[in-house]
C-alpha cells in the first residue's frame, strides 16, 4: 500500500479492478490522505487551462503538458456534461477539487478532474427578500439574480468542504418604462456534509475582481476589494475563515500605488497567499510578485521588461509565468528571461475574461458524484 500510494490517480483507477481488497483500500480516509501528501511533497503541480469556446459559448478545459520539451501542449481537451452554452467560472483547487458556477443562473458542482467524479449542487432554498424603494413609496419587483466571486475550500474542523458565492439581487419599478436598477446582496455558503445552502451575513465590502486560479489557502478565502473614490481607490483584501465563518479585511503590499494605475492580482503561489502587480499604463510590462505570511508582505522577484501588452495567468512550480496577450498564450522562462508562445491555439477564445489557469494535484477525494464519462487523451493541440 506504501508502494501504491505513491502511483498516478490514473494507474490506481486501473487498478481497481485488480482485486476486491485494492479496491476498498484505494477508498479508505488514510490510503487517499497518503497518495495526496506524497503529491504534495514532491509538488507533482497539473495545469488546467479553462477556456470558452467563442462559437458555442461552452467552457471547456484542457490539461497541458509540464514537460518543457513538449512545450505546454494540450494532453487532453475536456468537454463536461454540465453547464452547456455559458461562461462557467472555475473556483479551487482544494485538495485536487473545483468548484465550478455559471454567474447568471443557480447552477453549481464540485469537480475532481483526476477521478472524473462530479457532483451538481442543490439549488438555493433561501430568501430573495422584497425591496422598498422609500425615493418611490413602492416595492420593487426582482428583475435578476448573478452569482459571482465564488471561493472553494475546507473546513478542517469539521471535515466538511465548502463553497461561498456572492449574490447580487437587481430590483427595478415594473412600471416605468426605463426604470433605474436597485442592487441588495446576499452571501450564501454550501457545505458538501449536509449537502445544502445557507445564507451568512454578509460584509462591509465586496468583492470587485476575480483572482488568478485559486483563491483558497489554508482555510482561509481571498479577494481582492477596496474602499474610496474615483481616482483615490484603496486596494484591500477580503478574507474568509471558512472553520468559523467569519470575514476580516487584509492590508495590500504597501508599495503599491492606487488601483488606477496598478493592476494587483491575487493568486496561490507555492502555498501562500501572493499577488501580481503590474501597471495598467504600459507598452513594456514588468511584473512585481509578492507574498504574505502571518500578514508580513515580501518581495519574491522582479520581472523587469516584457514587450507588449499581456496579462499574467500565472506561475509554474520554478517560477515560469504563463501570460496572455490578444491572441496566444506565451511563456516567460524564468531561467533564460525569454518569453515565446506556446502550442496552444486560442482563436475561438472570444471571451479573454473566462481565461484562468489553474495549478491542482492529484486526489482520489471522493464527493459522492457521479462519474463522468469524458473523451480520453488527445494530443492535439486545441
Amino acid at each position: 500500500m506504501e508502494i501504491l500510494s505513491k502511483l498516478p490517480v490514473k494507474s490506481l483507477t486501473r487498478f481497481n479492478c485488480v482485486c476486491k481488497y485494492w479496491c476498498s483500500s484505494f477508498q479508505t480516509p488514510l490510503f487517499i490522505s497518503n497518495n495526496y501528501h506524497n503529491n504534495l511533497e514532491n509538488n507533482n503541480l497539473n495545469l488546467l487551462l479553462s477556456r470558452c469556446d467563442g462559437n458555442t459559448f461552452q467552457t471547456y478545459f484542457s490539461q497541458l503538458s509540464t514537460e518543457k520539451d513538449q512545450n505546454y501542449i494540450v494532453k487532453q481537451n475536456i468537454h463536461l456534461p454540465f453547464f452547456k452554452n455559458d461562461v462557467t467560472y472555475v473556483y479551487g483547487a482544494c485538495h485536487g477539487l473545483f468548484c465550478l458556477l455559471d454567474p447568471s443562473n443557480d447552477t453549481a458542482a464540485i469537480w475532481n478532474p483526476s477521478t472524473r467524479e462530479f457532483k451538481i449542487l442543490p439549488p438555493s432554498s433561501i430568501q430573495r427578500p422584497p425591496y422598498f424603494s422609500y425615493f418611490e413609496e413602492t416595492y420593487l419587483t426582482l428583475d435578476d439574480v448573478s452569482f459571482n466571486h465564488a471561493a472553494f475550500g475546507f473546513d478542517s474542523i469539521t471535515d466538511d468542504y465548502k463553497v461561498i458565492r456572492f449574490v447580487t439581487l437587481t430590483f427595478v419599478n415594473s412600471e416605468e418604462e426605463y426604470p433605474y436598477p436597485h442592487f441588495m446582496y446576499q452571501v450564501e455558503l454550501y457545505s458538501l456534509r449536509s449537502n445544502s445552502w445557507k445564507e451568512i451575513p454578509s460584509p462591509d465590502y465586496t468583492p470587485t475582481e476575480t483572482t488568478l486560479g485559486n483563491n483558497y489557502v489554508d482555510g482561509i478565502c481571498y479577494w481582492k476589494t477596496m474602499t474610496g473614490a474615483y481616482l483615490d481607490f484603496r486596494g484591500l483584501i477580503l478574507s474568509f475563515d471558512v472553520g468559523n465563518e467569519k470575514f476580516s479585511i487584509l492590508p495590500i503590499p504597501e508599495s503599491v500605488g492606487s488601483f488606477p494605475e496598478y493592476y494587483v492580482d491575487l493568486l496561490v503561489f507555492n502555498g501562500s497567499l501572493g499577488a501580481i502587480v503590474y501597471p495598467s499604463e504600459r507598452i513594456d510590462t514588468y511584473f512585481d510578485l509578492w507574498v504574505t505570511r502571518e500578514g508580513v508582505w515580501t518581495k519574491q522577484f522582479n520581472i523587469k521588461s516584457i514587450s507588449g501588452v499581456v496579462h499574467p495567468l500565472g506561475f509554474r512550480k520554478n517560477g515560469d509565468l504563463l501570460l496572455r496577450d490578444t491572441n496566444d498564450v506565451l511563456l516567460f522562462d524564468a531561467s533564460t528571461q525569454e518569453l515565446k508562445e506556446l502550442e496552444i491555439n486560442t482563436y475561438l477564445d472570444h471571451f479573454w475574461f473566462a481565461i484562468s489557469l489553474h495549478a491542482y494535484l492529484e486526489s482520489l477525494v471522493r464527493i459522492n458524484g457521479v462519474q463522468a464519462h469524458l473523451p480520453g487523451p488527445n494530443t492535439k493541440t486545441h
